[in-house]
């Protein structure tokens, strides 16, 4: 995953990218979650399916590291 997302604060404000363009992690997803198909999203932004593995893998990642704070029941 390392070679294909990185964070460089000259692109996109330091957000993560898919290596080699300017195409945000979150855009990836958030094209997929709206139901394009991946064949088009991978079309449209010039990626391969190694890009969306290892854009899979790194939200993975993060929700696997994310804390749970669940907030006290009311009544």
């Amino acid at each position: 995953m390392e070679d294909r997302i990185v964070l460089d604060p000259e692109i996109q404000h330091g957000r993560p990218v898919i290596r080699g363009t300017r195409v945000p992690v979150v855009r990836v997803l958030a094209e997929l979650a709206g139901g394009m198909a991946p064949e088009r999203v991978m079309a449209e932004y010039g990626l391969t399916g190694d890009d969306l593995q290892a854009v899979f893998r790194y939200a993975a990642e993060l929700l696997e590291r994310e804390k749970v704070h669940p907030l006290p029941a009311t009544a």
